[in-house]
């Protein structure tokens, strides 16, 4: 299994941005498709945004036009631009990797998932 460091989360004012970042250990991190997902108190996990091995990307609807997924492969490392950001964007930020497409949007999609990096937005 790889293993998935993220970085770059901390408070921020309503409007601000954050970019974060998520590391992977396995030298293979090209052929993994990538996801982030949050949690806020009290709910459940969300997807936010994933990207293919082919730089195909997908977002949440609430993220659409302010996040942008990327991925480095050389860095083995996978980014989360977050911009304009609201209080309700609040919450534990998860990467988790996936050896195949299916289920992008979902928690059951992923083997392999972070510790989480949290993100305060105040408002």
């Amino acid at each position: 299994q790889v293993l998935l460091v993220e970085s770059g989360g901390g408070l921020v004012q309503a409007g601000g941005s954050l970019r974060l970042s998520c590391a992977a250990s396995e030298r293979t991190f090209s052929t993994y498709y990538m996801g982030w997902f949050r949690q806020a108190p009290g709910k459940e996990r969300e997807f936010v945004a994933a990207i293919t091995t082919g730089r195909s990307t997908f977002y949440v609807d609430s993220a659409k036009g302010r996040f942008t997924i990327s991925r480095d492969n050389a860095k083995n490392t996978v980014y989360l631009q977050m911009n304009s950001l609201k209080p309700e964007d609040t919450a534990v930020y998860y990467c988790a990797a996936s050896r195949s497409s299916r289920g992008l949007v979902t928690t059951s999609g992923y083997e392999c998932w972070g510790q989480g990096t949290q993100v305060t937005v105040s408002s």
